[in-house]
This record gives structure tokens, C-alpha cells and sequence, in this order.
């Protein structure tokens, strides 16, 4: 019983260590770009 749980804890702090590390060097910037979208005003 303690090794599965000795286990699960090994495996929480390597998930921490690896959410971390994605997290500094991960690309999550999206791309950016130009949009033009015609807008229809109703001017009544």
C-alpha cells in the first residue's frame, strides 16, 4: 500500500515539474494577425 502511494506521489510532483516547465517555455502566445470584417450599421 505505501509503494502505490509513494508511486502516486512521485507522479504528482513530476506532473507539477513538467506543468511548470510547459508553462516557461511553451509557446502560448497566440498569432496574431490582420482581420478586416465589413460592419453593417442599421442607422435608422
Amino acid at each position: 500500500m505505501f509503494r502505490l502511494i509513494k508511486l502516486l506521489l512521485v507522479l504528482a510532483v513530476l506532473a507539477l515539474i513538467g506543468l511548470t516547465g510547459f508553462a516557461y517555455l511553451g509557446t502560448m502566445s497566440p498569432d496574431s494577425r490582420e482581420m478586416k470584417v465589413p460592419v453593417t450599421l442599421d442607422a435608422e
